[in-house]
Order: C-alpha cells, then sequence, then structure tokens
C-alpha cells in the first residue's frame, strides 16, 4: 500500500524486493532460509538508505493462491516460528509499493512496468529470493525493457550457493548488472561516457 502522493515522489532508481514474504518450507533440501536470514540485514539497511533518498520501494510477492494484494494476510498465510526473524526484519512499511505476481518474473502480468513508468525509473535494484529463479527471471525481464539492472550480491538469497552464484554471474555477465555490494551504492546514476 501507498500513500496517495506516492508517485510524486520521482526516482531515476527503484529498489524491488521480490517474494522475501515466504514461508520458506521447501520439499528438495534448501538452504533459502539460513541464507535469507543472513541477507536480511543488509537489505534493511539499503531499505533504510533508499528511503532517506526518496527512491520507491515496491515489493513484489508470490500471491500464494489468495490473489490478494494485501501484504498483511500474506504475512499471515506464510508466517510460522522459522521465518518469524525475516518478516520482522523485511516487511514492507505502510508506504512502500505491494504488488503480486503469478509467476517467476515481477514484471509478468503484474503492474510494476507501468508503476515503474509512472515513477520515471531507469534503474531497477533487483533484490530478494531466489535469487537463481524469481530474482534473475526479474532481472532478465527488466533488461529486456531495457532499465539498467543492479543486483546487489549481499541481498539476493538462493537454495544454494553455488545456484546463487550461477545467477550473480549470469545477471553481470549477460544482463550487464552491476554487482555492487548494498552498502556501496549511491542511486546516483553514472555519467554517460
Amino acid at each position: 500500500m501507498s500513500t496517495p502522493n506516492a508517485l510524486e515522489q520521482k526516482h531515476p532508481f527503484a529498489l524491488i524486493i521480490i517474494d522475501v514474504i515466504n514461508h520458506y518450507k521447501f520439499k528438495e533440501e534448501s538452504h533459502l532460509l539460513e541464507y535469507t536470514k543472513k541477507m536480511a540485514g543488509p537489505l534493511k539497511k539499503l531499505k533504510e538508505r533508499a528511503k532517506e533518498q526518496k527512491v520507491p520501494v515496491i515489493y513484489v510477492n508470490d500471491h500464494y493462491y489468495m490473489w490478494q494484494a494485501d501484504y498483511h494476510k500474506i504475512i499471515d498465510h506464510c508466517k510460522n516460528e522459522e521465518n518469524q526473524e525475516i518478516l520482522e526484519t523485511l516487511s514492507p512499511a505502510e508506504d512502500d509499493f505491494f504488488l503480486i505476481k503469478p509467476k517467476h518474473s515481477a514484471f509478468y502480468e503484474s503492474a510494476l512496468h507501468t508503476l515503474l513508468r509512472q515513477l520515471h525509473v531507469k534503474n531497477i535494484i533487483v533484490t530478494g529470493v531466489a535469487g537463481n529463479i524469481s530474482v534473475l527471471f526479474t532481472a532478465n525481464e527488466g533488461y529486456m525493457k531495457e532499465y539498467t539492472i543492479y543486483a546487489p550480491a549481499d541481498c539476493i538469497a538462493s537454495n544454494t550457493k553455488e545456484a546463487n552464484e550461477f545467477a550473480l554471474n549470469m545477471m553481470k555477465n549477460v544482463l550487464g548488472a552491476d554487482l555492487t555490494e548494498s552498502s556501496e551504492l549511491t542511486f546516483t546514476e553514472p555519467k554517460e561516457k
């Protein structure tokens, strides 16, 4: 949810936080919960810095078949003892944007591209889980829509370290993503050469 004046705060960057509202329980062996706990602190700090700089913060999350863009309901649905710390650290604020997505990419059949255009965003900072699935698919589609991609490695988690490294390498080598650590991001567009 966002305040009525939120679209007036235009910025060339947007911070996109993907699928952090999650139950983190999977049939296959997964370390996603463990890795997400490690990246929650850096992502929270990045979000705080973004908000200080008036950078829009946009959560895009699976809907868990509720089909309601109500993060309170999705949190209630996903909440368990193991993920409580993550949800407390990374839950949306009332002035953040919150969208639901039906598939892996945050762009696919969601309002994300339209929202980014209304905010005059040219650069997207993709963060969240899982790095090798939803974050990578979002970065890929963002690249095809001609956004400049930032993917701070310390704010992206996958089921395994190998899967995360693969995703980061794909984003860097194929999409030209900037993998600068979150603490070093400046929300300033590089000067054209």
